[in-house]
């Protein structure tokens, strides 16, 4: 949750862009959220989807991110890969640079990089993945990153001077260790809209969450995440916004958008 004071406030982002055209849920979800995470095309997405969205999002308010992934269209970038630390970094700066490419005729930039799947988790707990996506940032002029709290990449990051945003999600379950249940396990995928939106007011009002087996698992973040993929992610969007206002948070990107003129 970022701190401004007594007024609890709350980035709340959603991966868009992982269809072959722009989806009416991408559509629907941006009158939601405050940053978008968009498919590069490697693990989904084409340039004419980024530049679609990248044209939406600036009409929306909304910020910009990257979301990077293995080169896996087969697989949607959620199978584990070894891939050697020159290629990967080869493949993260063409997709940052695709993205904004695209971005930049919509007269916005790319703000901020989370990466997808597979690659989210590896950099948690690999260091020499972690090293590899802090110097694609680097290398593309991104200065934020978007990752879990606890991540092996978050020391690294910090040490090359990015700034990291802690991410959660809504409508994923949590293991004890603040780990997110595989997706191949029962409970492990939320498509409950208003249980989604209970979930995003306990970890910004109530600092945390409850895991599967039914502990508490504290958790601090700066961005509430919303899968696009997930069955019924656009009213899970709406649900969480609603819910959070109500609550009396603000909604407000963890990286302000900008518009060149």
């Amino acid at each position: 949750m970022l701190d401004t004071g007594e007024v609890p406030t709350v980035d709340l982002n959603a991966d868009l862009g992982e269809g072959e055209t722009v989806l009416p849920s991408d559509l629907a979800i941006l009158g939601s959220v405050s940053s978008a995470n968009l498919a590069c095309g490697f693990h989904a997405g084409s340039r004419g989807v980024m530049e679609a969205l990248c044209r939406a999002a600036v009409e929306a308010g909304v910020t910009v991110g990257a979301h990077v992934s293995y080169r896996d269209r087969e697989g949607f970038g959620r199978r584990p890969l070894d891939v050697a630390p020159d290629r990967l970094l080869a493949d993260l700066v063409e997709q940052i640079e695709t993205l904004a490419t695209a971005a930049d005729q919509a007269s916005t930039s790319v703000k901020y990089v989370k990466p997808h799947g597979a690659l989210y988790h590896r950099m948690g707990v690999d260091r020499e993945v972690a090293e590899v996506v802090v110097v694609a940032l680097v290398t593309c002029g991104v200065s934020t990153l978007l990752a879990p709290p606890g991540s092996t990449v978050v020391k690294v990051a910090a040490a090359a001077g990015l700034t990291v945003a802690f991410e959660g999600f809504v409508d994923r379950a949590y293991l004890t260790d603040g780990s997110l249940v595989p997706r191949h396990r029962p409970g492990a995928v939320i498509d409950d809209a208003e249980q989604s939106a209970a979930r995003a007011v306990s970890i910004v009002t109530g600092g945390g969450i409850t895991a599967l087996d039914g502990s508490w698992v504290p958790l601090a973040c700066d961005s509430l995440g919303v899968h696009g993929d997930t069955p019924g992610a656009a009213a899970a969007a709406v649900a969480v916004r609603s819910a959070l206002v109500s609550a009396g948070v603000v909604i407000a990107p963890f990286v302000v958008p900008t518009s060149e003129p």
